[in-house]
């Protein structure tokens, strides 16, 4: 079976950050011997709270992300895992969208609500309490409507992490733990 992992960053949180890099590397342990790293830039300045300039971030990165990929044929991979972390939850469930890749898992660390206009069907998903990009109640929700598990950290932010590094250390052991369960399809995402 041949597997292949993408891993589609957040706009300030890139892939060798501790959730992508942590999460890319658990994968291969799991036997996802292929790994594409997505790299973009967008310079517009701060985008939170104001949808115009997320909608236009979006679409930026998005055409950045068609190029980077544009060379990847899809359907000689058996197991397709995209890893996401921010905007880049919106972009990778778009992305399985347009390109049909209905096959593909998601693991969508801190989505943004914009992520559940393109429901990806096999996703788990992690969220901060503390996060100033989410309204947290909100993805709450939509992660429910859409049967999309989600992991919720007491005070943490978008980068879920608290202030604390020891008790952040712990918050990432159980991020991976809950991320090889949702790979691995065993003893499925505990809450």
């Amino acid at each position: 079976m041949t597997k292949i992992t993408v891993c589609f960053p957040g706009i300030g949180y890139h892939c060798d950050k501790p959730l992508l890099y942590y999460s890319r590397h658990l994968a291969s342990s799991l036997g996802y011997g292929n790994s594409r790293n997505v790299t973009y830039v967008y310079n517009a300045g701060n985008i939170r709270g104001n949808d115009k300039k997320m909608k236009e971030a979006y679409e930026a990165l998005f055409l950045q992300v068609e190029a980077a990929l544009s060379d990847t044929v899809w359907n000689e991979y058996d197991d397709i895992l995209f890893i996401s972390k921010s905007i880049g939850t919106i972009i990778a469930a778009s992305y399985a969208e347009k390109y049909a890749l209905n096959r593909a898992k998601h693991i969508l660390y801190t989505p943004l609500a914009q992520t559940y206009l393109f429901a990806p069907d096999n996703a788990v998903s992690f969220i901060g309490t503390a996060d100033p990009w989410s309204n947290i109640d909100e993805i709450i929700r939509l992660s429910a409507e859409n049967h999309i598990p989600l992991a919720t950290y007491e005070g943490c932010n978008h980068s879920l992490e608290c202030g604390d590094a020891l008790k952040n250390i712990e918050i990432l052991k159980d991020v991976m733990r809950r991320t090889k369960d949702f790979i691995e399809k065993e003893a499925f995402f505990l809450l």
